[in-house]
Formats: C-alpha cells, sequence, structure tokens
C-alpha cells in the first residue's frame, strides 16, 4: 500500500492522542508512516506506542536544534520524509502550531492543502466544517501531495500492532535569519485534568456562569466525570476563565465524546469550535437560547441548581 504521512505531536516523551488519531485517519488511504521531531533519542521512545497505534514506519528527524526553533525542523522534516516515499497524503493535527506547519510544507510542495478536516474517505475526499460552522463542504486536492490537516478529536484512535520500518532524516542546519528561535519556555500548570483537545469529556462554561467563581460549579462536573474545562469567549472576555481553555473559533478546536455546555448561549463562534462532539447538553435558562437547537439533550433552567445535581448523581454512581 502506498505511504500516508503523519506529522507525531508529543511532549519528548509521550504521544500525544491526536497522532493516534491521525495514524487511524491515514489507514484509509495507505500505510501509516509517523515522522517523529525532536533531539536526540526522541523516536526511540515514542516508537513502540506508534508502532501499537498502526506505525509502519518511523522516520526519525533528530537534532539539538529542532528543540531550538519554532515549527521549522517540522516543516523541513516533513519535506525531506516527503521527497524520501512519495506518499499519497500528509497528515497534521489541525492545532496552532500544525496548521502552520502544514501550510508551510504546502508552499513548499507547490502542493494543494486542506483544512480542519473531520472525516476522510479512501479516495482522499475530506469533509469541513467552514465559515463558522455554516456549512460542510466536500474537497479533495487536485495539485500536487495532498497536505491535510485533521481537527482533534474528529477520529477514533485503534490499536493497530504493526512492525515499524525505522528510517532516519537528516534535518538540515536551520538559518536563524529565516525562522523563530525559541529563547525560554515556560510551563503551564495542567493540574489533573485531561487536555482540553484530547478530552472525551468536557464541561464549558459561559457568561451565564455570572464570575470567576461560578466555574467552581463547571470544574467539579468536570472533575466528576474525569473530563477537561472549558469556557465561551465571552466568559474568557469577562476575565472568568483564562484564555488558553476558549473553546471557539478563536480558541481551541474540540469533538469529544461529551460536551457539557453550561450558561453559553451558542455563539455561531463558540459552535464552530464544539459542533462535531459525538453527543452535546445544554443547560440554560433561556430557553431561546441557540445551542438548545443544537444540543442533543437541552434543560432549560439554572446551571447553578441543575449541574450540582449531575455531579452529586454521577459522584453516586461512580462510588
Amino acid at each position: 500500500m502506498p505511504d500516508v504521512l503523519v506529522l507525531v505531536d508529543h511532549d519528548g516523551e509521550r504521544v500525544n492522542t491526536s497522532t493516534y488519531e491521525l495514524l487511524a485517519a491515514a489507514r484509509r488511504l495507505g500505510d501509516p508512516g509517523a515522522v517523529v521531531v525532536g533531539t536526540p533519542g526522541t523516536a526511540a521512545r515514542l516508537t513502540e506506542s506508534l508502532a501499537r497505534h498502526g506505525a509502519t514506519s518511523v522516520h526519525a528527524a533528530e537534532s539539538a536544534e529542532a528543540a531550538e526553533f519554532l515549527l521549522t525542523p517540522a516543516v523541513d522534516a516533513l519535506e525531506l520524509a516527503v521527497r524520501e516515499v512519495a506518499p499519497v497524503a500528509v497528515l497534521v493535527s489541525a492545532t496552532t502550531d500544525g496548521r502552520e506547519v502544514a501550510a508551510r510544507l504546502a508552499a513548499r510542495l507547490d502542493a494543494g492543502l486542506l483544512i480542519d478536516a473531520v472525516e476522510l474517505d479512501s479516495s482522499g475526499v475530506v469533509t469541513q466544517i467552514v465559515f463558522g460552522g455554516s456549512y460542510t463542504v466536500r474537497s479533495q486536492v487536485t495539485r500536487g501531495i495532498p497536505v491535510i490537516s485533521v481537527r482533534p478529536g474528529a477520529f477514533e484512535p485503534e490499536e493497530h500492532p504493526a512492525d515499524p520500518v525505522q528510517r532516519t532524516l537528516a534535518l538540515p542546519a536551520v538559518d536563524p535569519a529565516a525562522s523563530a528561535r525559541i529563547t525560554a519556555r515556560r510551563d503551564t500548570p495542567a493540574g489533573d485534568r485531561p487536555g482540553l483537545t484530547e478530552a472525551t469529556v468536557v464541561v464549558s462554561g459561559g457568561r451565564g456562569v455570572g464570575g470567576a467563581e461560578g466555574f467552581e460549579v463547571v470544574e467539579e462536573l468536570a472533575d466528576a466525570l474525569g473530563g477537561a474545562v472549558g469556557a465561551a469567549r465571552a466568559a474568557v472576555d469577562a476575565g472568568y476563565y483564562p484564555h488558553q481553555y476558549q473553546v471557539g473559533q478563536t480558541g481551541k478546536t474540540v469533538s469529544p465524546q461529551l460536551y457539557i455546555a453550561l450558561g453559553i448561549s451558542g455563539a455561531i463562534q463558540h459552535l464552530a469550535g464544539m459542533q462535531t462532539s459525538k453527543t452535546i447538553v445544554a443547560v440554560n435558562k433561556d430557553p431561546e437560547a441557540p445551542i438548545l437547537d443544537l444540543a442533543d439533550y437541552s434543560v432549560v433552567g439554572d446551571l447553578f441548581a441543575v449541574a450540582p445535581q449531575l455531579t452529586q448523581e454521577v459522584t453516586a454512581r461512580r462510588q
């Protein structure tokens, strides 16, 4: 079968769930080849988990500079891998970094770029939700090797054990004048909750939460369900919750198994970031709130009465 290259998203020690989703998507087109960009030794630490999820080859692009420059080493590695194996497609996770890597790679290859795919068939046709969620379209690249960024959560990770071929990519020296150098790193405390884009359950709060203290109700329900906490833009702009937890067109895009919206009206900006969630539950005291039309289950009521009861019931059932 033809090769399909997948850029591995990782923290140096662990592969992010979005990469396993990409490997599952890649199998629809051919044999997944994982491209690992990092410092020396990174690929060796990640190969076992990549093989377990179906990577038939692992391309190690390692150098000391890989951790010193922003994005350029990943673009270089993918370009080298494309020249080496001539894949039928390149898949990248549609994160903030992933979208830029995909765009720069497509420009270098003079190839078509498809962004934020939520479905992919065996012929290379992708489904996208565009214009803030107003339309669903099907697209296909007609020039060059398709470069596709895939929305996290759009595909289910699958264990598909393989015995990958090991390949080495010799990264070129990065031109400091043409690349952004990383001068400092600052870790954001993650706590015990899963990452927002990787969580199978997300509980989000909006302006209806009423203030920063109101998010305690959101957090308690998320913790009871073992999920992540999100926030609508209105809540973030009002200072109720940190920006990195914003879900929406200008925040993060999520597609969990369960999405619970508390006090969120459902502006199109927010819907664009969560409408592909498998099951949506909305709690809002306004019976005309747009999100109630999108939700699979709607509760018209006070979130401060509904959410604690739900938390209590979930906790009781899990004991």
